[in-house]
């Protein structure tokens, strides 16, 4: 019998609500061995139990770090750059229960410093976490431990100090509430490993300790500097204009893609979409100019184009034709956006009214410039479609809010009846493909909807220079968060100075991808070379929610 590999993960820098929300739905949806290996930013994390009054020195806000209350054993601690940051979302026997699993995270550290070259790590008696100079005169703890356990499967984890900046361990908090044991780090105790280094002995023993050494493992980039990001994106305005995106280039050589098909090079058969511009295509054209609308049909260069418009059916873009990203495989303009226009939601109602469209789709270019990131005036779409055509189902495709849930719950208010969001790409390729955005992020977005109980969708585009493996292994991580849709389709170029196409996918692997989808937990997978992420939006939507039209 083979054995479930454990999937591992690390995913960079991510904030700790993010986090949280990732786990959380892995916990409540997954059924799959998971660890997550991470770092955060600035946080203070307390437990129900905590003693605030006595263990908090500082306002967190004033250091720099958030402060989150979770559902955890354990006083208030410290998360932050330098420290590596586990979470295992593991299924133990009925018989096992939490204090058995605590004992387990710690021998998995111990035996982690033991390689490193840190041998006298050990336990304190009622002092979970792991200890340096455990038997000796001055214990010192390097790592501290905190989980739940219900249903026999396990969340939250570890958090082990590298290069960790002490000062808020030892001046603005008790850590863990132990005011006479003092906090220590790798580096302090001498140890010199880098961050990538830890991750690979800990991600091997966890394997051999939960998956009897089966480890599916993907990365996230290792350097995602904040001069991959768009100026909007660090919070510096709009800058200049982008036209030709380099660094994008580079960043996919840094990943491992070092060659691709010239934008010359000749499509294959199943990648020709059939242009057909009948009346229907003329009429919806003609609406859209009228009502000064935008598709992304249009903007984007979809290939579908004649098809769906043909069918009477477009996806309407707002928030005007300007993002404020720059991502390595979009056509759309990314200079300086122009307000929102008030009486968009208006327009587009009237146009779904004058198209009698039963499924609409709204998309949106990233709105970094403002506060909500665009979500109210999405909110505001939602709602007059509904005022103009009640029996509309109302699929909204998001960009990530800058992470900001109490933006996203904007949108969540008003129901639409399909929330989507896409991670693009694999973990390995998204610092190339979309570098203003995060792999753990778009996890978030989709487990925070589907916690307020929406329909969740996202898309997959190949060709760019994933592996099969890595495929599938997003799949995994999008079924373990509970997403319901998944498209997958084959990236097309659009201009030379895009990202290049590293290859065409034979239309046997989107089956063959679909089938595996379905298999792991999703409720439908559209899968072929030309899906893109509003194809067959209707019927995608008819597989797994009830019809109400």
């Amino acid at each position: 019998m083979s054995t479930a590999p454990l999937r591992v993960r690390w995913l960079g820098r991510v904030p700790y609500r993010e986090a949280l929300a990732v786990q959380t739905a892995l916990f409540e949806h997954g059924t799959e061995q998971h660890l997550l290996l991470l770092e955060h930013e600035h946080v203070f994390t307390y437990g129900p139990h905590a003693d605030l009054d006595t263990n908090l020195r500082c306002d967190p806000a004033a250091v720099g770090a958030d402060f989150v209350g979770v559902n955890r054993g354990g006083d208030i601690t410290y998360h932050g750059p330098g420290q590596l940051v586990g979470y295992p979302i593991v299924n133990l026997p009925n018989a096992k229960g939490s204090l058995e699993h605590v004992r387990a995270v710690e021998q998995l550290l111990i035996d982690a410093l033991a390689e490193l070259g840190l041998p006298g790590a050990g336990r304190l008696p009622d002092y979970p976490g792991v200890w340096v100079d455990a038997e000796g005169p001055t214990p010192r703890k390097i790592a501290a431990i905190g989980v739940r356990l219900a249903r026999g499967r396990t969340m939250h984890g570890f958090a082990l100090n590298l290069t960790t900046d002490m000062a808020y361990l030892r001046e603005h908090i008790v850590a863990c509430g132990i005011a006479d044991r003092p906090v220590t780090s790798l580096a302090e105790e001498g140890v010199d490993a880098t961050m990538a280094q830890v991750v690979a002995i800990v991600a091997r023993l966890a394997a051999e300790r939960w998956a009897d050494g089966v480890v599916d493992r993907h990365d996230v980039a290792w350097q995602h500097r904040s001069t991959d990001l768009a100026p909007f994106s660090r919070g510096e305005g709009p800058g200049e204009r982008v036209t030709f995106r380099p660094r994008s280039h580079a960043r996919l050589e840094a990943a491992g893609v070092t060659d691709g098909l010239s934008i010359e090079t000749r499509k294959p058969d199943w990648l020709r979409p059939k242009v057909s511009l009948g009346p229907e295509v003329l009429t919806l054209k003609k609406t859209m100019r009228e009502l000064d609308l935008v598709t992304v049909c249009e903007d984007a260069g979809c290939p579908n184009l004649s098809e769906c418009w043909s069918d009477g059916t477009a996806t309407f873009m707002v928030l005007g034709e300007r993002c404020t990203r720059a991502c390595g495989f979009c056509l759309v303009d990314t200079s300086k956006p122009l307000d929102p226009a008030a009486d968009e939601p208006g327009r587009v109602a009237e146009a779904v009214d004058r198209m009698g469209l039963d499924h609409v789709v709204l998309t949106m270019v990233a709105r970094d410039d403002l506060a909500d990131g665009g979500m109210a005036h999405v909110a505001a779409c939602v709602e007059a479609i509904r005022l103009r055509r009640p029996a509309a189902r109302v699929e909204t495709l998001i960009s990530d809010a800058k992470g900001s849930l109490d933006a996203l719950e904007l949108l969540f208010a008003a129901r639409p009846d399909v929330l989507n969001h896409n991670v693009e790409t694999v973990p390995r390729l998204q610092r190339a493909v979309r570098p203003s955005a995060g792999y753990a992020r778009s996890l978030a977005v989709l487990a925070w909807a589907k916690t307020a109980g929406l329909v969740t969708k996202s898309s997959l585009m190949v060709g760019v220079g994933e592996t099969d493996d890595e495929v599938v292994a997003t799949l995994a991580d999008l079924a373990g968060v509970g997403c319901d849709i998944v498209t997958i389709g084959q990236y097309l170029r659009p201009t030379t100075h895009h990202l290049p196409v590293a290859r065409w996918v034979e239309p046997a692997e989107f089956e063959r991808w679909k089938q595996l989808g379905e298999s792991l937990g999703i409720g439908h997978v559209e899968a072929s070379p030309l899906t893109r992420s509003s194809y067959h939006a209707k019927q995608a939507a008819d597989h797994v929610t009830p019809v109400t039209l």
